[in-house]
């Protein structure tokens, strides 16, 4: 079926495939890379057109990979199933045709803005359903999962849990934005998800707004600001950072909030953070952030990085000045 000159997958087919990329194929995080294989040429293609591929590490690890090993990055990953990849190890791009079908070249953020439903209440998202923070996207495959291409964790192509419906035992977690249906997608089949449960558990939902912090949400709703440590380990956080957007559950039978904004003591400060965004590194970001490039090592520190490997979206605490 087609909308308008753009031809539709179906989302069990789109799913599948997915699915197959991350469990039965190598794959590796390279920008810019929508399923080609790392043979030698493609190599020294994607190194040289994309600063991210040349930077040190991730040069290596291009280099070092075998030649049925498929690079691809997050949009791109979505972009070449749907460009019709198909594991070929002969083909430039992986059997994938740019454009293929009317499907449009666009980042991250065009793709979500073409997505209809968008929201962030996940009880609903069905399988197929693009899924959206920041400078990153994956797809929901159903069963509280998701596919991605991130290089986190495994570096490639991956299925991790959608932190926004729970976790799953064996997979890492993400915690998305928003989700909506893709318009090269269809739908008109996929299983419906039903209403979720949500019993009186002793638990409410809050979703983050700009310039909220844990500190003062503990504080608004928990009426004790200290109590954020408690909103954190009921959410799997690490550290106090949060974003707009994201939806927490707040230790509270639903209902109970108070009516009225509760005194609250002076706010702590809270870690400041930055968003990488494509081309940085890390000592550009300790130069534009702490005045000076060399200091690069302190936000790896306070970030636990083994490696000055960074990706767009990711979120780095930056120290004090």
């Amino acid at each position: 079926m087609e909308i308008g000159n753009t031809e539709r997958m179906k989302y069990s087919e789109f799913t599948a495939t997915l699915r197959e990329i991350a469990e039965h194929h190598k794959t590796l995080y390279v920008m810019g890379c929508f399923g080609a294989p790392l043979t030698e040429a493609n190599k020294k293609r994607y190194i040289a057109h994309h600063a991210y591929n040349a930077a040190p590490e991730r040069r290596a690890k291009i280099v070092g990979a075998s030649a049925d090993t498929f690079g691809f990055d997050c949009v791109c990953l979505v972009k070449g199933v749907l460009w019709g990849w198909s594991g070929d190890k002969n083909a430039i791009y992986g059997g994938a045709d740019y454009c293929r079908g009317g499907v449009p070249d666009i980042g991250t953020e065009q793709m979500i803005a073409a997505c209809s439903g968008v929201s962030r209440d996940f009880d609903r998202v069905v399988p197929g359903e693009l899924l959206h923070m920041p400078g990153h996207v994956g797809v929901y495959i159903g069963g509280g999962l998701a596919v991605e291409c991130t290089p986190a964790w495994a570096d490639g192509v991956q299925i991790t849990a959608v932190g926004n419906i729970g976790t799953v035992p064996g997979k890492n977690t993400r915690t998305w934005v928003e989700h909506g249906r893709l318009p090269y997608i269809e739908y008109d089949d996929v299983p419906q998800a039903a209403p979720a449960d949500k019993p009186d558990d002793g638990y409410t939902d809050y979703t983050v707004v700009s310039g909220d912090s844990l500190w003062g949400i503990a504080a608004s709703l928990l009426g004790d600001g200290s109590r954020w440590r408690e909103i954190a380990a009921c959410n799997n956080l690490d550290d106090a950072i949060i974003y707009v957007g994201q939806v927490l559950r707040i230790p509270i039978p639903t209902g109970n909030q108070a009516s009225a904004p509760q005194p609250q003591p002076e706010p702590q400060p809270q870690p400041r953070t930055y968003t990488v965004r494509a081309g940085d590194s890390l000592w550009g970001i300790a130069a534009s952030t702490l005045g000076d490039g060399t200091r690069y090592g302190e936000i790896k520190e306070i970030n636990k990085l083994t490696s000055d490997m960074i990706y767009a979206g990711q979120v780095l605490r930056i120290p004090e000045k």
